[in-house]
């Protein structure tokens, strides 16, 4: 077998993940030259490939049906609790508020 070939199984063992100890730190040397890294790419996008999932396609007008979905959404709150570290509850004429143990709501951007 010649070595090339066998720099290629080794680098697509590792790409699988099934190559032995005893061989990473030649597949490791390979990936360093050009023909090593085109093999590592060459290997991903074909495992890639093999993996995909086939995805239905969208209805005409999904993306702008969903966008009014969200603009139509309420703004969400989330609770934020008081802590030395984060500015203090002013009231609403700017008056710094009472300290409280309640945690603050705000409003998300």
């Amino acid at each position: 077998m010649d070595t090339h070939k066998k720099i290629r199984e080794h680098i697509s063992a590792l790409s699988d993940g099934a190559l032995p100890a005893a061989d990473l730190e030649l597949a490791f040397a390979a990936l360093q030259g050009a023909d090593g890294q085109h093999a590592w790419n060459t290997y991903f996008r074909i495992g890639d490939e093999l993996r995909a999932q086939a995805t239905p396609g969208l209805s005409e007008g999904f993306a702008e049906r969903l966008a009014e979905r969200l603009a139509a959404e309420p703004a969400h709150t989330r609770r934020v609790a008081a802590t030395g570290a984060a500015a203090p509850a002013r009231a609403a004429d700017g008056t710094p508020a009472e300290a409280s143990s309640k945690p603050a709501i705000i409003s998300a951007p």
